[in-house]
């Protein structure tokens, strides 16, 4: 077993023994980029599990170790840990735990905090959380963002972003229930193989890989019946995750809608162009936007090259992250970015532009930048666009699903 180690402060660090001998587990928050993503870390020589647990006990335990006042996604991800800790799955001497930090202003920064300290109320102490960030906090001797494992990552989200586009696309008008799912399954196994040949991690096969993606969706028989879109925007977790949204899209689907979901690219475009633009409103380091305005062109290059295919393909195809950032800065701020910021707003600009103005917006309960430039923003937008039809739907633990689907049931009534 490895030998516990501590930094100066006594946070307890994952070291290079760890690294050979442990299980790290991660939480699912992106169904289709999370294995991808897993594949990644694989490949580095992590040994990884994404955790697939979705039941109401996970609410109730987060409940029993983090305040209630507490941003709900940070009370789920601790309660799906410490659930995974006590099931007797894991070898709770041998796991680590890894975590995202953003490292601004939105308090998920502090959720690997309020971590920690769960974990030694819940009697976990000696399990290491590792912290998966771009803004250089709480290094561990074990655990680094190299280029190559950046440049993989890049292409799990993009290509994550690709395949929740097309299913999202194709699966209510597919003729042959199931024929979707298959291909995402398909092109999902193909993509992890590639993963393998760091020569197959490239721009111009990441190209060929959409084009042919799309096309091949693009061939699945579907019927012409016109439906319903229904968007979906909000804070980062409960919009993606099922855990965090109730199975929100299920939902959405079993009511014969076609679910408009804003990738994930765009919100990492938007954490890159704040670097760029905190330099420009608050001085600093000069070095630090051009490393990422690096890093944000190369990101506008894979999606743009994805949405080129998309289009190509015969689907519509969602606009470019500059447009949508053109879109919110006319009713905000570009220094408006604490948590989703301006990029949530945008968001909703860009689906009602493309037709898209039935909207849900998924507000987590505490996540207070949300509430600003999500719930605040819809007088707004309906004052410019009458033809728009948005609900605030709010997910915490008191919340139930019945009033959380009556409400969108409402909204689609109306549109």
């Amino acid at each position: 077993m490895a030998k516990l180690q501590y930094d100066k402060t006594g946070r307890l660090l994952f070291t290079k023994e760890m690294k050979r001998e442990y299980t790290l587990l991660l939480p699912n928050m992106l169904p289709f980029h999370g294995r991808l993503m897993q594949r990644c870390f694989e490949l580095h020589g992590y040994k990884c599990v994404t955790l697939e647990t979705n039941h109401r006990g996970i609410a109730e335990l987060g409940l029993k170790y983090v305040h209630n006042d507490t941003c709900y996604p940070a009370l789920l991800v601790i309660g799906q840990f410490i659930d995974a800790l006590n099931s007797g799955l894991y070898d709770v001497n041998n796991v680590a735990l890894m975590i995202t930090q953003t490292g601004g202003g939105c308090r998920a920064s502090n959720y690997i905090h309020l971590l920690r300290r769960a974990l030694k109320r819940a009697g976990f102490p000696q399990v290491p959380v590792v912290s998966l960030n771009l803004s250089g906090l709480e290094s561990n001797p074990g655990f680094g963002l190299t280029l190559p494992l950046i440049r993989q990552l890049i292409c799990a989200i993009m290509y994550g972003d690709a395949l929740m586009m097309l299913g999202n696309k194709c699966r209510p008008y597919e003729i042959t229930a199931g024929s979707t799912d298959a291909l995402l399954a398909k092109w999902e196994e193909r993509l992890v193989g590639e993963f393998r040949n760091a020569g197959k991690l490239n721009f111009k096969t990441m190209e060929q890989n959409f084009k042919a993606a799309a096309n091949d969706f693009a061939a699945l028989p579907r019927s012409d019946e016109k439906k319903t879109k229904v968007g979906v925007v909000g804070e980062i977790y409960v919009k993606f995750s099922p855990l965090g949204n109730n199975n929100l899209e299920d939902f959405l689907r079993s009511t014969g809608a076609e679910v408009v979901v804003p990738g994930l690219a765009d919100f990492m475009i938007f954490k890159i162009d704040n670097r760029v633009v905190d330099t420009g409103l608050y001085g600093g380091n000069f070095l630090k936007p051009l490393v990422a305005g690096f890093l944000k062109n190369y990101f506008v290059k894979c999606q743009r090259a994805m949405l080129s295919a998309v289009s190509e393909a015969g689907f519509e195809a969602p606009a470019e992250f500059a447009e949508i950032k053109a879109l919110a800065l006319k009713y905000l701020g570009e220094g408006n970015k604490m948590g989703e910021g301006w990029l949530l707003t945008g968001e909703m600009l860009e689906l009602i532009h493309s037709g898209v103005n039935n909207i849900v917006c998924a507000q987590p309960f505490g996540c207070l930048p949300n509430h600003v430039v999500g719930k605040g923003m819809i007088r707004a937008l309906k004052t410019d666009y009458p033809n728009s039809n948005i609900v605030s739907v709010d997910y915490d633990p008191g919340a139930t699903q019945i009033n959380q689907e009556n409400r969108i049931r409402l909204m689609m009534s109306n549109s």
